[in-house]
């Protein structure tokens, strides 16, 4: 069971959580109404929950790795902190065991959910667009899907996605084209296509994969 930590703490270790970075004293105040201070800050970074820094004249805050195993640990209690007398707080833990709950049945964890993700450079993408199109081109310069395709580049987003693909095809590193018989298009095709010209492209050809 996760040590019991106090409200304020508990509300200021779930606040971390969600916004996954170096949060100042002044910004908590205005994100949550309250500043980590005193004992209360001095004990979370006793137990190694919150890491505290002061580069200027406020405190700042960041969750440890620790830190996001207690709040994982924190949801599984399903009840609040001792001496706990706000409906508000006791229906907020029935709600956090039900996301708890959730996120077993999914194997997931809240770093899953929460933790921020790092957009990869356009060489990370580039060469993510050159390896899956390896894997799914049976022969050199063959044609493949950008529905296919696009589900294998990992946390690459659609845009810049879209950007390079287009940045490629200007320098006739890539070519795109519209898929001929429109009748096989389907819904995922049509979300997949690139466009180009006013017109969509479904089927990616590399010249030197």
């Amino acid at each position: 069971m996760a040590d019991r930590l106090g409200h304020k703490q508990t509300a200021a270790m779930f606040t971390l959580m969600v916004l996954d970075r170096e949060v100042s004293n002044p910004e908590l105040e205005t994100i949550v109404g309250f500043t980590l201070t005193g004992n209360e800050r001095t004990e979370l970074n006793d137990l190694g929950y919150v890491v505290s820094t002061k580069p200027g004249r406020a405190f700042c805050h960041q969750l440890t790795e620790s830190g996001w195993g207690w709040c994982e640990a924190e949801l599984g209690v399903k009840t609040p902190p001792p001496h706990s007398r706000s409906n508000l707080i006791g229906g907020l833990y029935v709600l956090l065991g039900g996301f708890d709950d959730y996120l077993r049945r999914q194997n997931l964890r809240l770093a899953d959910l929460f933790a921020r993700t790092v957009e990869p450079t356009k060489a990370d993408i580039e060469s993510r667009i050159r390896t899956a199109y390896r894997k799914l081109a049976r022969s050199p310069r063959d044609w493949v899907g950008l529905v296919d395709l696009r589900p294998m580049l990992g946390g690459a987003s659609a845009d810049a996605v879209d950007a390079l693909l287009k940045e490629l095809s200007r320098a006739g590193k890539v070519h795109l084209v519209p898929e001929s018989n429109r009748k096989v298009l389907t819904a995922a095709d049509h979300k997949a296509a690139i466009r180009i010209g006013g017109e969509d492209n479904h089927l990616l050809s590399i010249e030197a994969p």
